[in-house]
């Protein structure tokens, strides 16, 4: 009788939806902590892509999966080389720009950032400036500011705004509403202008469009950058100048041109709007300290246990680059350590993978676990894109991606969202790992940022494979205080990009854990699921998906 009382009573627990047993007593806290702790160490140089200290973290980073039981990823080694070209525009550089006799010089780093997409050291730009809106083609919105002339923008340096074109009361859904698509990113217009034969584009900066200040452009774009080197014969388009302003700057220069600048912003928000030729000429020699080298991504795997299903795989990223050296802060600081971004990360995955590789053999996985730590992530994504185009791993095997870019060390939360889970089956399975556990799902609590497109996880959806981007909470089991909630509520203005982000060792490691672990959940569901997981028919990576898997 006490037997089938226990049984009912426990099956009542379960009906109750009380949280399931976690997994995170396998992790050591410790041991991420010191890891993390370890990679943004200061000799490690920020871990700039092709730096000394960068060689020296790869390396670990490989010790560390060799030492948890991950096998290598590529044969017999644990590297993919990522051949890059590294560009160091000279700080000294000035953006002239003039209409007829009246010329004005603007400051590189105050004023503007530049960079080219041209891999060589010394590139000149002498051309006209033409105002694009919002720099988009988009049929599925019946959108076309490239509709004019092509000679209103060939050989041009192309003035555009970030983001997406504004939605409207008669249209709340236009370029997702509120949530920022494709077209809203940077890359995107540079992409789109390069293939329409532009010399040039000047991206416009505002703090709301970009939801960070000017000094994470100037760090980020004002310092060495890096590109996939193009092979010899390339007919990869690229523009000879890549270029931010400033808001002011770029009044600046509407008002020399006797432009209406707010009125050309409204203007640009419908679709009437056509290429403005501003009158004005934008003059700039480029000189550059050019470099080529390699920059790994650091690959590993665990064979599953299902015979049937071993050869597909379940895909964890986490990009183990950052900013490297730079401009110095108030306290005269010069490295970009990077310790929450993603120092946090890399330590969590190498964590996922210890446990699972410590799993009896009748708790692994059905499907393989692939780890994939990127390199050069913070110069646009280059070694996820470069995995996704010279795949190691064949794409139509790979279940789903999750990835982890900043790991919760402020404290447990009762709440979690995984970018992209609503645009694939992989859905389902994140709202049980909510469900199991008591915590709250959150949708993306800020959609027109556009973080979905923004870290490692965006290359494998482009191509098809159903991701998600793991996202900590921010509903604390205990309220932050002190140097955690300043940490916290400012890290945008104060840390992110910047040699601040360090590790402090008021770090909380069971927060974590509890990060962590939620990542190990969603990929044991992927890796056990019946069958692959897929994108929903009305998602825009539903075809990429159907290519890629050939139905």
């Amino acid at each position: 009788m006490k037997k089938i009382l226990l049984f009912v009573v426990s099956m009542s627990v379960l009906a109750a939806g009380l949280p399931a047993q976690t997994m995170e007593g396998r992790f050591d806290g410790a041991k991420m902590r010191e890891r993390v702790k370890r990679l943004s160490a200061d000799d490690f140089e920020g871990r700039g892509p092709g730096n000394a200290g960068s060689k020296k973290a790869a390396d670990y980073i490989a010790a560390q999966m060799k030492a948890a039981g991950i096998k290598p990823g590529n044969g017999k080694s644990y590297f993919q080389n990522v051949k890059l070209v590294g560009v160091k525009v000279d700080p000294a550089t000035q953006l002239t720009v003039s209409r007829g006799s009246n010329s004005k010089n603007f400051k590189f780093g105050d004023d503007f950032v530049a960079t080219t997409g041209a891999q060589r050291s010394n590139v000149s730009v002498d051309a006209d400036v033409v105002f694009m809106g919002y720099g988009v083609d988009a049929p599925l919105y019946k959108w076309n500011d490239y509709s004019g002339p092509a000679e209103d923008y060939r050989g041009k340096v192309l003035m555009i705004m970030v983001n997406d074109p504004p939605a409207t009361a008669e249209e709340p859904n236009l370029f997702g509403g509120k949530a920022l698509t494709y077209y809203g990113r940077w890359t995107y217009k540079y992409e789109e202008a390069a293939r329409r034969g532009a010399a040039g584009v000047i991206l416009i900066h505002t703090n709301e469009s970009a939801g960070y200040g000017w000094n994470v452009v100037r760090t980020s774009f004002g310092g060495p950058r890096s590109e996939i080197l193009r092979a010899r014969g390339s007919k990869t388009p690229y523009l000879d100048l890549m270029s931010w302003v400033t808001n002011d700057t770029a009044a600046a220069m509407m008002e020399q041109a006797g432009v209406d600048f707010e009125g050309l912003r409204k203007k640009a928000a419908t679709r009437d709007f056509r290429p403005v030729k501003t009158g004005l000429r934008v003059k700039i020699d480029l000189k550059a300290e050019t470099s080529t080298f390699d920059s790994p991504n650091i690959v590993g795997k665990i064979d599953g246990s299902d015979k049937a299903l071993r050869d597909q795989y379940v895909l964890y990223t986490a990009h183990w680059d950052h900013l490297g050296i730079g401009e110095p802060d108030a306290t005269g600081d010069r490295i970009y350590n990077g310790a929450y971004d993603n120092a946090s990360g890399v330590s969590a995955v190498i964590g996922i993978g210890e446990v699972i590789a410590k799993m009896k053999k009748a708790e692994r996985p059905k499907r393989s676990i692939y780890f994939l730590f990127p390199a050069a992530e913070e110069q646009g994504l280059l070694g996820a894109e470069y995995f996704a185009q010279n795949p190691l791993i064949p794409l139509n095997k790979i279940a789903g991606n999750v990835n982890i870019d900043g790991v919760n060390f402020f404290g447990r939360t009762k709440d979690f969202s995984a970018l992209g889970s609503e645009r694939s089956t992989l859905g389902a399975f994140v709202q049980e790992v909510a469900t199991e556990r008591s915590m709250t799902l959150e949708g993306d609590m800020r959609p027109e940022q556009g973080f979905f497109f923004r870290s490692d996880h965006f290359p494998f959806a482009k191509v098809g494979v159903p991701a998600v981007s793991l996202r900590h909470g921010d509903d604390f089991v205990k309220p932050l205080e002190g140097t955690a909630l300043e940490f916290f509520s400012n890290y945008t203005a104060k840390y992110y990009h910047q040699p601040s982000d360090q590790y402090y060792d008021w770090w909380d490691a069971a927060a974590m854990v509890q990060n962590a672990e939620l990542g190990l959940a969603i990929g044991l569901k992927i890796a056990n699921a019946a069958a692959m997981p897929r994108y929903l028919e009305t998602d825009e990576f539903a075809d990429a998906d159907k290519k890629r898997i050939g139905k």
